[in-house]
């Protein structure tokens, strides 16, 4: 894959040569093309999320409604996501874990009304998942993607996404989501996070996984302060030259987004702090962001991209320019 910094814009200091194209990240129903940014949309099936916990249960019920899903699925890829990631249990900071059972009735009818969906077709399905049960569960009702937040803390999972040929995201994550927020240290948070994430890689390949098909995520927000996970959505570029792995940054909606940039602000009003931080992950190597507002950040992606290139070629054209006066 090409270095995240060759994705980039180019710096203000000279023009950034092309960059090789990179290699597709490799899931079980296909490959993405990870040269520009890939939106993934957030999907929870959950009533305790701490953005959208409730949206798609049916009425008075813990359960989803896939139809109500699926059109929520179908507005997010006319928008222009690339992955749906569907998930069952919230991992917020304080949530309390639920029963593989609970998990697995909340998402398997989700996934599969996704995958028969005519309107979806092509659109790779991500679980959400720290349970190996759950992840083959999902793969076997047509997931293409495990996206595993606690690095692998389920000993069969990395076998699990061995033996589906999965897609597998690796997410860092220290304890669990109840309790990870209680005690954070990290003398120096960029070389403990790529070094531990780099721990979980080796064990997926030691399982069989291949490197191809590996994605990591730093886990923002996740047992990190605010200035940890500010530093962490900036620094895929390092997270992939350190990991060998194309980077999945969260940041959506996050705490971390409502203390940092002035005057605090509630969950509701973190959009624009969102879309900047999508755009400041995609400019620093992310490979895909993960978001819960699909329309404007893919909007606000296009833009940029759009303005990379311009200005790629507007700058080779000076070049040739300055190069023909000598």
């Amino acid at each position: 894959m090409s270095s995240a910094a060759d994705r980039a814009f180019a710096r203000d200091d000279g023009a950034r040569p092309e960059p090789a194209p990179a290699p597709a990240w490799v899931h079980a129903r296909g490959a993405l093309d990870v040269n520009a940014p890939r939106v993934m949309a957030i999907v929870n099936v959950t009533p305790d999320s701490f953005f959208d916990g409730g949206n798609l249960l049916a009425p008075e019920t813990d359960d989803a409604s896939v139809s109500v899903a699926a059109r929520l699925c179908r507005t997010y890829r006319q928008q222009g996501a690339d992955v749906l990631d569907v998930g069952g249990e919230s991992t917020r900071p304080g949530a309390t874990a639920v029963a593989p059972d609970v998990e697995l009735r909340r998402v398997l009818p989700v996934i599969r009304g996704l995958v028969a969906d005519p309107e979806l077709t092509g659109t790779p399905i991500s679980v959400d998942t720290r349970r190996a049960a759950v992840a083959a569960a999902a793969m076997a009702a047509g997931a293409a993607i495990i996206n595993d937040v606690s690095g692998l803390a389920d000993p069969e999972m990395a076998r699990v996404a061995a033996d589906t040929g999965a897609g597998l995201v690796i997410g860092h994550l220290r304890g669990e989501p109840a309790t990870m927020m209680h005690d954070i240290r990290f003398e120096r948070v960029l070389p403990e996070v790529a070094a531990e994430l780099g721990r979980a890689v080796e064990l997926a390949l030691r399982a069989g996984v291949a490197a191809e098909r590996i994605a990591i995520d730093p886990g923002i927000g996740f047992g990190k302060t605010a200035e940890h996970s500010a530093a962490l959505v900036g620094a895929a570029d390092y997270l992939m030259r350190e990991t060998g792995c194309p980077v999945v940054i969260g940041a959506s909606r996050k705490a971390f987004l409502g203390v940092i940039g002035g005057k605090p602000r509630p969950v509701e009003e973190r959009l624009i702090g969102s879309v900047t931080a999508a755009i400041m992950a995609a400019l620093g190597g992310a490979a895909l962001v993960r978001v819960h507002d699909v329309g404007p950040t893919a909007e606000a992606l296009r833009v940029a991209w759009a303005i990379r290139r311009a200005s790629a070629a507007a700058r080779r054209e000076a070049e040739e320019v300055e190069r023909a006066r000598w």
